[in-house]
């Protein structure tokens, strides 16, 4: 695959390898290598730094195996930034019942995070993450499938970033997050498949709600529809609306001063919506057990926020961002 990310001063391109292997049909293991070169002038560094590049590179590992009608899956990664180091570990276990009508699913994850800052050897902090989630998906007719998914995350350490200025009277000072943090989002979704109307298609509709004790609140609403055309074409778009309030101690321009205090835009109150479609095209006349296919996606998403402003120009903040993903998946 070959990424692109554009909007709001940061731009981030690179390619992506996956290589899927399966071992005595009961084993499937899978490798990643994800590369992403960064050039960053947003908000945040043109107002308080000097814009700059670096690269992250990251590494998967997982495994699933089969039993009976358990699927058991563990995975790995590890992420390295100049000034930054993630690693992961996780297990999931999905299992069948009523005849293979209804999934059930139970995961967690633990990660840690390695925080540095660039040209200060000195400052070295670090983040660590639980996060646990449950999931129930649910085949009501041979043409609709629903699912509900929900997700608890723990984190403590270092959660802000050494380089983000906060204001307060108008003058920067460096941001102060609490250093514990825990949230909880659910989804729904449901997908139907609408061929008896239009032949080869389906619709689905989503909404995820979010909320942590920083007293951020938000709420995701997705719309998609997916047509398949003649010649191994497969078009899906879809349409996403989201909205989020400000964290309890997020603020512009702070009048007093208190013992946490960022001005992060992403805990700031915004608006965002997108929309965007993928592509693929499934090469025809390959032997049995073969399979070739081309895949395109772009999506555009818009900013607004109601409470950061450009300091600039004195004007709440808004941006566009495009994301271009092309990518060639062989089976054989």
């Amino acid at each position: 695959m070959y990424h692109v990310y554009d909007g709001g001063g940061v731009k981030a391109t690179g390619p992506a390898l996956l290589v899927r292997k399966s071992i005595a049909d009961r084993v499937s293991v899978s490798a990643q290598y994800y590369i992403d070169a960064v050039s960053n002038a947003s908000i945040d560094v043109v107002t308080t730094a000097s814009p700059f590049k670096e690269k992250r590179t990251a590494w998967d590992f997982s495994a699933d195996t089969v039993v009976r009608d358990s699927t058991l899956s563990i995975s790995a990664s590890r992420s390295t930034e100049p000034d930054y180091i993630a690693e992961a570990v996780g297990v999931d276990v999905s299992h069948e019942v009523f005849g293979g009508m209804t999934v059930i699913s139970l995961g967690t994850t633990r990660s840690r995070d390695q925080v540095g800052k660039k040209n200060e050897p000195n400052f070295n902090d670090q983040a660590s993450h639980w996060q646990h989630r449950a999931g129930v998906t649910q085949i009501l007719t041979p043409r609709w499938l629903v699912s509900v998914n929900a997700e608890a995350v723990a984190d403590s350490g270092y959660l802000g970033s050494p380089y983000r200025a906060a204001r307060v009277f108008g003058a920067a000072v460096p941001e102060r997050n609490p250093r514990t943090r825990s949230s909880r989002a659910i989804k729904l979704r449901s997908l139907y498949d609408t061929g008896q109307l239009v032949a080869g298609s389906s619709v689905r509709a989503e909404y995820r709600h979010y909320w942590d004790n920083w007293d951020i609140k938000a709420s995701t609403t997705e719309f998609g529809y997916a047509q398949r055309f003649g010649g191994g074409w497969l078009v899906d778009a879809l349409l996403r609306f989201h909205t989020q309030g400000k964290a309890l101690f997020y603020s512009d321009n702070a009048q007093s001063e208190t013992l946490y205090v960022s001005r992060n835009r992403q805990l700031s109150t915004f608006k965002s919506t997108a929309f965007g479609a993928r592509v693929s095209y499934t090469w025809p006349g390959l032997p049995p057990g073969y399979d070739v296919k081309l895949v395109g996606a772009y999506e555009r998403k818009s900013f607004s926020f109601a409470d950061f402003t450009d300091v600039r120009d004195g004007k709440p903040y808004a941006y566009v961002a495009n994301v271009l993903q092309f990518s060639v998946q062989a089976t054989f």
